[in-house]
């Protein structure tokens, strides 16, 4: 056992001036539960101007490779606090992820980030040189870039398209080619969300997706149109699915991939649950049955208990409580954030209006009000936040937390149409048995879809709260994009029918398929053509599915090996967790903690108070005992057994993990909004009031008239 802490100190100075063996530091120290219980914050690296979203060490342990909001990547000594260089990456969006390519000597780094841009940067060149070595293939956020042990040339990447691509630098330093699928390995359909390379059998490759599972490849049985052999979509390759039971009917996005040193384990963690540890020979879960037909729609229609604006911190930090707690406290108003006080504003306001939807049970759902009664009123939101002008209909974007603007918080796109009374449309509305309601207030109908590869749907429909009588016109809906017992979507708006219908069914590579749906001229016959060309698309995706079913009758299912609690996943989409050593796995969590437990019985053995917010990246030493780790903190900071005795506080963790899973459940199936999406919200109530009274004072005049005469 270790006396003191000076042993452990001697023994990491002679192993940097080579006296030592690297491993011996890691043979003697790192497997033991003293070890860990005695780190402690040694240094904080403030190298950044915004969070840090990806830290990474080189070969030797000797420098740290960080990226981050402020879109510069940096090179830092963590021993003498030294930053060896500052590259302006070329960037314009947060890096999620960078490595140094191996046997490069740190000259050569590949990064990725948030608007899908990968950059291939030599620290020698000039930044305009640099600047021309960029790969624009992704379409939508690039997750993770993955080099290849002991390979200088290739290295791997995922992103929100779907799609693992692989690219060869002796072939190419830069691609900027439209819609390039030259050097696509694997188009998974779903979101690839992180993959991970096994360092004994570099060959094997693990796959994180957006549908809760990891898939497994064996590389060699894989290619690239660029290589000539692509093997297209499906199951080639694929030699292990893992998905956990109970997770096989939800969509919980993978947010981190680690295969253990030996490459036998692998360590998966998921947004909005736990964290998995299993054995990829194992094949003990194939007995178990995929979600009945049942089940899939629960799986396609999650509820929405709250919306979070986006920017509110509130639900994360060492301080943070849960909302039953600080409502039992009676916490003051003057200590609640403005975002926070906004936030909740919009969850009473869903709330309340789930409310009035469900009370007024199934006879609204099997009426429909006149279409030229209620138009959209709506404008579109890029990612980038900025409010264009559109057509007849449009979307609102918005970020779902199961799902960056901001890269920190989870991003999976969703589309919000707001259904009121045009300008130019009625006021007045008539009831059965002739009583008007226009002095009615109007009701939210909201509908909430995930279904798709990169987008999810929310459906906002403002309605009057008196029921319509059933109207026996012929209403054109396109392929079924929203059942009439969900709220309607208007005909004067055919385009936005189709796009909605699409986006709920295709990934993006099949979109172009069904391009000629948008067609925003013409009436029922050309919403009819949309609505086969979608179904057609439905009929292929079940021939394919069913035809990859039959293909996986030889893919290991591997069971649940050990499962690791207590931390919170929820809030953003980089969560490492990761093996420090053999007996040891850690993880970041939305409480600004490190977690660290028992690899093999899964007891907690450790909590370190790491960043104000949430704690996103860790990255153990490669050689000694040092972990550094970065979040929404504008620092790297840098811990190491430097306490006298072991000091882990187990009434402190307890309290910590109760309060995780409490807010654990409360910010299941959140969604992230930008505070323009609350303003247009109002707006459009707003317009609706002074339309209605507008129509109230025409009509109470016209009433007058008529007694005059």
């Amino acid at each position: 056992m270790m006396s003191c802490s000076g042993n452990l100190v001697w023994d990491v100075n002679k192993r940097s001036i080579g006296y030592n063996e690297p491993n011996a530091v890691r043979i003697n120290y790192l497997g033991r539960r003293e070890f860990v219980q005695r780190l402690k914050l040694e240094a904080t690296l403030n190298v950044h101007d915004g969070c840090v979203n990806t830290i990474s060490w080189n070969d030797t342990g000797e420098y740290i490779l960080s990226g981050s909001d402020d879109t510069n990547l940096v090179i830092t000594n963590p021993y003498n606090r030294k930053v060896k260089a500052t590259i302006r990456s070329g960037h314009r969006a947060n890096i999620f992820s960078a490595k140094f390519m191996p046997q490069t000597s740190d000259q050569q780094i590949i990064s990725c980030s948030g608007d899908g841009i990968i950059y291939y940067t030599h620290t020698e060149k000039s930044p305009d040189i640099n600047r021309q070595c960029q790969f624009t293939c992704h379409y939508g956020t690039a997750y993770e870039i993955m080099t290849v042990p002991n390979d200088p040339y290739t290295f791997l990447s995922c992103g929100e398209d779907g799609t693992v691509r692989w690219f060869d630098l002796r072939m190419k330093t830069s691609c900027t080619k439209e819609d390039c699928k030259d050097d696509i390995l694997i188009n998974c359909r779903r979101a690839a969300t992180s993959i991970s390379i096994c360092p004994l059998v570099p060959y094997y490759l693990a796959v994180g997706c957006s549908d809760s599972s990891v898939r497994i490849y064996d590389r060699r049985m894989l290619g690239t149109r660029a290589t000539g052999n692509y093997m297209g979509r499906g199951t080639t390759g694929m030699c292990v699915r893992f998905v956990p039971a109970h997770l096989s009917n939800k969509l919980c996005r993978v947010t981190s991939l680690c295969y253990s040193g030996d490459g036998q384990e692998v360590l998966v963690s998921y947004s909005s649950d736990y964290i998995y540890l299993f054995d990829p020979k194992n094949d003990q879960a194939r007995e178990l049955k995929g979600p009945s037909e049942e089940r899939r729609e629960e799986l396609r229609q999650p509820p929405v208990k709250r919306l979070r604006l986006r920017g509110d911190w509130s639900d994360t930090g060492p301080r943070a409580r849960p909302e039953s707690e600080r409502e039992r406290d009676g916490e003051q108003s003057q200590n609640v954030s403005l975002m926070q006080r906004m936030s909740d504003m919009l969850s009473r306001w869903f709330e309340e209006a789930s409310e009035a939807q469900s009370s007024r049970g199934t006879t609204r759902s099997q009426t429909r009000p006149r279409a030229d009664q209620n138009t959209c009123v709506s404008v579109c939101v890029p990612s980038i936040g900025v409010w264009e002008p559109c057509h007849s209909s449009s979307t609102v974007s918005v970020e779902r937390s199961a799902g960056a603007s901001s890269i920190k918080e989870k991003t999976q796109s969703v589309s919000a149409s707001v259904a009121g009374t045009s300008p130019g449309a009625p006021s007045s509305s008539t009831g059965p048995g002739g009583s008007r309601a226009s002095t009615a207030e109007p009701v939210l109908s909201l509908h909430y879809s995930t279904e798709g590869t990169t987008t999810s749907t929310i459906k906002l429909d403002f309605t009057d709260e008196w029921v319509a009588a059933p109207h026996t016109d012929p209403v054109c809906e396109a392929g079924g994009a929203s059942s009439s017992t969900q709220g309607y979507m208007p005909t004067q708006a055919p385009a936005q029918v189709s796009s909605v219908g699409e986006s709920l069914t295709a990934s993006p590579l099949e979109r172009s398929q069904v391009v000629g749906a948008e067609d925003t001229s013409g009436g029922c016959r050309r919403e009819r053509s949309a609505a086969a060309r979608i179904q057609e698309l439905f009929r292929r995706r079940k021939e394919r599915r069913e035809m990859e079913e039959s293909e996986t009758q030889n893919i290991r299912r591997p069971s649940v090996k050990m499962v690791y609690k207590g931390h919170r996943n929820s809030r953003t989409m980089i969560k490492e967790s990761c093996f420090w050593g053999n007996n040891f796995v850690m993880s970041g969590s939305d409480c600004g903690h490190i977690f660290i437990w028992d690899r093999h019985t899964g007891e907690h053995l450790m909590l370190l108070e790491a960043d104000n917010h949430v704690v996103n990246c860790l990255q153990p030493h490669p050689y000694d005992p040092i972990l550094a780790s970065s979040g929404i903190d504008y620092d790297i900071k840098v811990w190491s057994p430097l306490e006298v005795s072991p000091s882990f506080n187990r009434v402190l963790a307890d309290e910590v993990i109760t309060r995780n899973e409490l807010m654990l459940e409360e910010t299941r199936n959140t969604i992230t909004v930008p505070a323009s999406f609350m303003l247009r919200m109002l707006a459009s109530l707003n317009h609706i009031r002074t339309d209605r009274l507008e129509g109230d004072r025409s009509e109470g005049s016209g009433q007058e008239n008529e007694d005059e005469q």
